[in-house]
């Protein structure tokens, strides 16, 4: 289970990536003092977090098993959780929103800038989690 929601949220977080379908903050502060800061908005909203997905250390470890010695962050954590309310509320309006589950909200630290930030999520019911989101990555970098 937890293999999945990490292949998941990996590849979802990939696809944004290169889409540039995304919205993040600087943190004025270390990778740990974001992590920390990004645990704390999310569990304040009574939310769980279900999984962290280590992304910069795997993609440190197996870069040089595919071929590539390039360094893309320092670090890189992507904080995996869901909100029973929103998502009821989501997948009753649309049970094919259960694509969008769970939500993710990343930190990044990139040559020493940390940035905090999320994937965009469609027009329509789906902005009431970009909106949570959104809080969760502002309260997180200070905001």
């Amino acid at each position: 289970m937890k293999l999945g929601i990490l292949i998941f949220s990996l590849v979802a977080w990939g696809q944004s990536a290169l889409a540039q379908d995304e919205t993040h903050y600087v943190f004025d502060g270390s990778f740990e003092d974001a992590t920390f800061s990004v645990e704390n908005a999310i569990v304040g909203r009574g939310l769980v977090i279900d999984y962290t997905s280590h992304v910069g250390e795997m993609l440190n470890r197996t870069g040089s098993d595919v071929g590539s010695d390039r360094v893309l962050f320092d670090a890189a954590d992507v904080f995996v959780f869901c909100s029973a309310v929103l998502s009821r509320k989501m997948m009753e309006a649309d049970p094919l929103n259960i694509a969008h589950c769970p939500y993710g909200v990343y930190v990044a630290d990139q040559q020493g800038e940390v940035t905090v930030g999320y994937r965009h999520y469609p027009d329509g019911v789906m902005q009431e989690v970009q909106t949570l989101l959104d809080d969760i990555a502002r309260e997180a970098v200070g905001e």
